[in-house]
């Protein structure tokens, strides 16, 4: 039996962290096809709180949908919340460096806007895929990895399944997340998140 694959630390144990992606997620800089509003303060990353030793994944490819996108890397900010890729780039992915970094046991985390200002976003059509979709991930150690999608769902945001997201799995998976449902222009928000679920081909 494998042994259990670590948990991201601090606020995801708490269950917080469905909230705080939720809100950063959102603000794709107001509804499709609309005026911008105003830029959002800058999102500040704080240290990562586990030992970082530069491997990571580079670069995200979709053929299912004509997705493909560098990865940067992002962490939490000051205020304690998931960061998010500039919402001005609505076309850059990020991979969230307190998951496993893809290829290792556990949920590796992928994000990337809706849409952002008017444009579409890196993950404008995750919704569209389907079990047996592949995924691949370029790391910096020059590996190339294959993930086969095993389902999606959209959830509302105050029902975002954080064990199911984030708790510990058996083997390398992926989890691909982005906002989906209604616009609430109130809010400068959707309703939902989209969530693609993948496992190493």
């Amino acid at each position: 039996m494998r042994k259990p694959t670590r948990r991201v630390p601090g606020v995801l144990a708490t269950g917080t962290l469905a909230v705080t992606l939720a809100a950063g997620c959102s603000s794709s800089g107001g509804s499709p096809g609309g005026s911008p509003r105003s830029d959002p303060p800058p999102a500040s990353a704080v240290e990562v709180t586990k030992p970082y030793d530069d491997l990571r994944p580079t670069r995200v490819e979709i053929p299912a949908i004509g997705a493909a996108s560098d990865l940067i890397t992002v962490a939490v900010t000051v205020e304690g919340e998931m960061a998010v890729p500039p919402a001005r780039e609505p076309m850059q992915a990020a991979w969230y460096r307190l998951s496993p970094v893809p290829g290792e046991d556990g949920p590796a985390i992928l994000l990337g806007h809706v849409d952002g200002y008017g444009e579409p976003g890196i993950f404008h059509d995750l919704h569209r895929l389907e079990p047996g979709d592949e995924i691949r991930v370029h790391r910096s150690d020059d590996r190339r990895l294959t993930f086969t999608v095993t389902g999606s769902e959209r959830v509302p945001k105050e029902e975002f399944p954080t064990e199911a997201v984030y708790g510990n799995t058996e083997g390398p998976e992926l989890r691909l997340i982005t906002c989906g449902g209604v616009f609430d222009d109130a809010e400068h928000s959707y309703t939902d998140n989209v969530i693609v679920n993948a496992e190493r081909a």
